[in-house]
């Protein structure tokens, strides 16, 4: 049964739904971005009515304050700790079997579940194309570029293409730039913070990534880097080979439940 719950944040409300199950492990999806608690396409609704019919996981999904139903401010994921340890505490009183919680969240959510955990009571943390970056125009992760700009460079026809003066160079200097201008950085603030609190972390952690994402791409360079190296001889990672950032496809999305499904029985077993 599915059921539409609210409950407090600070002075706000947060407005969450729970897909009921008769398990004692609950999965907790934190949504990323401004997205709403169904996810895109109602993406994490289905994925919440399918984990608790199939694998008898409660699960709960929410809006942050300022998102959606929710009252309040809109802070983005860097505010959004006490959203995260509001939800977790509520879905312990909502659903009284539970014991252990596994939460789940993409992107800007996944990197907001690394910093903020601690104090939620969460007992591990699934973690899909956590976001590292701080670039705020509307090219995409320098690492992207990147990546795109080597495959290209290999490719005869994209050579073709230049020699036929069909490249956009206006564009071509603008990834050009923002790769200069971000090459030497091995880290910023926020993949920083993200590589201690992944390091420091006392509760499994897994790491989902969209091999070909712009997203994951950026989080993979990072994770390569130095600064990543406590954490790498902690936490799991695993890719699926697709360019879809949320695994919208029929086959990503049964790799994804398939990765739910075993971090959750890893869970069970600890």
């Amino acid at each position: 049964m599915r059921r539409l719950i609210g409950f407090p944040c600070g002075n706000e409300t947060l407005v969450g739904t729970i897909d009921e199950a008769a398990g004692s492990t609950g999965l907790l999806i934190v949504s990323g971005g401004n997205e709403i608690r169904s996810g895109a396409h109602r993406g994490m609704a289905l994925l919440a009515a399918r984990v608790a019919a199939e694998l008898g996981a409660p699960v709960l999904r929410y809006d942050r304050r300022g998102v959606g139903d929710s009252t309040g401010l809109n802070s983005g994921y860097e505010g959004s700790g006490p959203d995260i340890a509001a939800a977790a505490a509520t879905f312990r009183t909502e659903v009284p079997q539970l014991t252990r919680i596994l939460a789940f969240g993409n992107c800007d959510a996944a990197t907001a579940l690394a910093l903020f955990h601690e104090h939620a009571g969460i007992d591990a943390l699934l973690l899909a194309n956590p976001w590292v970056t701080e670039e705020h125009d509307a090219l995409p992760p320098a690492a992207a570029i990147r990546a795109r700009y080597a495959e290209r460079v290999k490719d005869p026809r994209q050579w073709a293409r230049l020699f036929r003066g069909e490249v956009d160079f206006s564009k071509l200097f603008r990834g050009l730039s923002k790769i200069t201008e971000t090459r030497s950085q091995h880290g910023t603030d926020v993949s920083e913070r993200l590589a201690t609190a992944m390091a420091d972390a006392e509760i499994p952690v897994t790491i989902l990534t969209a091999a070909r994402d712009n997203t994951a791409v950026a989080f993979r360079e990072a994770w390569e880097t130095p600064t990543f190296a406590p954490a790498r001889e902690r936490a799991k990672i695993t890719a699926r080979d697709t360019a879809s950032h949320s695994f919208a496809g029929e086959e990503d999305k049964a790799w994804l439940f398939a990765k739910i499904d075993q971090a959750l029985s890893d869970l069970n077993r600890r």
